[in-house]
């Protein structure tokens, strides 16, 4: 019987919080679903009634966080309108704040091991993400001529690969990897640099 009064959905929210806390603080494969059960003041039996074994719970909690990711990345794609360079940065800035801002989510999301196809549900909302960088890309590369513009698919995964080495090497705190600058501009000069060798920018911008 569960330790406290939850209801059926509160009970399973309750379980995706307490994995959150102990992926921020072990990683992702540093616990047990009996502890994530003790965490959320149930027993390791009630949390069967909800997800199959721990990389469930996991990928819950991985979907989840694109929903809020997909979310972020959409009002910044929308802040920056009607400028297609405004736009594109600003993603690269939401991704990094997201990072910040949820950490057990974007571990869930980015370091758990854990599939975006495990589910159809996770599928989607991880392709709504990847779609609205997509479209900044799409956009921005109109300003490229056709021979040189790479497809939209490569151009926004090129960002998204350096948002995120930023975020792994120098927003994470890891241990040996500080930064001599704030991951906000290195991000922003790598992002200038990339879009200068594309001819987006002009040299001395």
């Amino acid at each position: 019987m569960p330790k406290r009064g939850y209801h059926h959905g509160n009970l399973r929210q309750a379980l995706v919080e307490a994995v959150l806390k102990l992926i921020e603080a072990r990683g992702p494969t540093g616990f047990t679903l009996s502890e994530a059960a003790k965490q959320a003041g149930v027993t390791p039996a009630a949390v069967y009634r909800h997800f199959e074994g721990r990389e469930d719970l996991i990928a819950e909690a991985a979907r989840q966080g694109y929903e809020v990711f997909a979310d972020l990345m959409q009002h910044a794609y929308e802040t920056g309108q009607p400028s297609a360079l405004a736009s594109f940065e600003a993603t690269g800035r939401a991704y990094l704040a997201f990072a910040r801002r949820y950490p057990g989510h974007y571990i869930a999301m980015f370091e758990s091991g854990i599939s975006v196809n495990r589910t159809p549900e996770l599928a989607a909302i991880s392709a709504r993400a990847r779609k609205v960088l997509e479209r900044a890309a799409e956009e921005l590369s109109q300003h490229i001529p056709p021979e040189k513009r790479p497809p939209p698919a490569m151009f926004s995964a090129h960002i998204w690969a350096l948002s995120h080495g930023v975020v792994e090497l120098f927003a994470r705190n890891s241990p040996g990897t500080q930064s001599p600058f704030p991951p906000e501009d290195l991000l922003e000069t790598g992002i200038g640099v990339y879009l200068r060798g594309l001819g987006i920018l002009p040299p001395d911008a």
